[in-house]
């Protein structure tokens, strides 16, 4: 199955479908989302701001509502679909890369009784399995920087999405006047040469016929997140070394501190886009 994705990709289906990096995030994250959060202070909850960033992504959606079918590209645990179903009554698709992820949120999709609005799909976002024009919006949040051609992905989005169809997302980039090479430890860490920024996406989508309708920047919570994930992990290095190897963890620390580093140094971007198709 695996040879079917590119390296990139295959490189991060491998490490979502560890047990260390399953159970790292289904246990830190608290196992709706592991994406970044819109924090109120230091000490909030990874799980509520994180929330927070899905409910703030719907809000500036334009009438999503039971007639809205929904694509979430590299979706995780499904908790944005599981949210996006319970508040708005959409009709959602998670496509995702990690078999294992895959199985939890399906297993939470029945433990909610969502699995009627909610599909968890086995897919990779470079090669999207869905006909042209299928949905009405397409969503992501922080998954493109795992791929290696994300204009391929913005080409799928721009195929699968209905005309007047919106493209809401969130990636963790670099910003537009980051020096050269100095993000290099944080590429080591995702195993990957390039990251994506604000204006590459605004170039491309521009090319593939989009609108750009809105960029929220909260630049300034990407090293805020990653800074309580990494306190979060050390208040809770016990519980999580029973079910996560020693060395994951270490290497985990010193990968958060990059990112912590790299944000409070200004080399990096991440905020809310939205799109709207032509």
């Amino acid at each position: 199955m695996s040879n079917q994705y590119s390296a990139a990709v295959e490189t991060a289906r491998e490490y979502y479908n560890s047990d260390d990096a399953d159970n790292f995030y289904f246990t830190v994250w608290g196992g709706e989302d592991i994406h970044v959060g819109l924090y109120q202070s230091d000490d909030e909850p990874i799980h509520d701001a994180s929330r927070r960033t899905v409910a703030r992504m719907a809000e500036l959606l334009d009438g999503i509502g039971p007639d809205s079918r929904v694509l979430d590209l590299g979706g995780g645990y499904g908790g944005s679909c599981r949210y996006l179903a319970q508040t708005y009554g959409a009709r959602c698709v998670s496509v995702n890369i990690s078999e294992a992820e895959n199985e939890r949120g399906r297993q939470k999709n029945r433990d909610q009784g969502l699995d009627q609005l909610v599909e968890i799909v086995d897919g990779d976002f470079e090669n999207v399995p869905y006909d042209d024009a299928t949905f009405d919006v397409v969503w992501s949040q922080d998954a493109f920087l795992h791929s290696g051609n994300r204009r391929k992905v913005m080409e799928e989005v721009a195929r699968v999405l209905k005309p007047g169809g919106q493209f809401v997302f969130t990636d963790p980039m670099m910003a537009d006047d980051c020096p050269k090479d100095v993000l290099q430890p944080i590429l080591d860490r995702i195993h990957l040469e390039t990251m994506g920024s604000p204006g590459f996406y605004r170039e491309t989508l521009n090319d593939l016929g989009f609108q750009e309708v809105t960029f929220e920047d909260h630049s300034h919570q990407l090293p805020r997140h990653y800074g309580r994930v990494l306190k979060e992990l050390q208040s809770r290095e016990d519980e999580v070394s029973k079910v996560v190897s020693k060395d994951y963890i270490e290497r985990m620390k010193k990968g958060l501190q990059h990112w912590v580093n790299g944000g409070n140094n200004g080399h990096l971007a991440w905020g809310i886009f939205v799109f709207r198709k032509q």
